[in-house]
């Protein structure tokens, strides 16, 4: 069976995407120049955006692995109860 290459996770998927978008904030920051308020309420703006991103991410994540931590242990609990009977 091939093994799967590492890093090809939905972390790195996310983290490729993150460094995607800041990237290209900052060619369009050096293309569109701005007043100096301008910018930073740009930058503000993408900041809280991008924590509301992450934000709901990690409750996915968390979600997703508390679903399979109980599928695990009912699986668990199932063998048991099997080795027993």
């Amino acid at each position: 069976m091939a093994k799967e290459p590492e890093g090809s996770g939905s972390g790195s998927v996310l983290l490729a995407f993150l460094l995607g978008a800041a990237a290209g904030a900052a060619v369009a920051l050096l293309f569109a120049p701005a007043s100096g308020k301008e910018t930073r309420e740009y930058l503000s703006e993408k900041a809280r955006e991008g924590r509301e991103k992450a934000t709901e991410a990690a409750k996915r994540a968390r979600e997703t692995f508390g679903s399979a931590i109980e599928r695990g242990r009912e699986a668990y609990r199932e063998a048991r109860e099997g080795d027993t009977v």
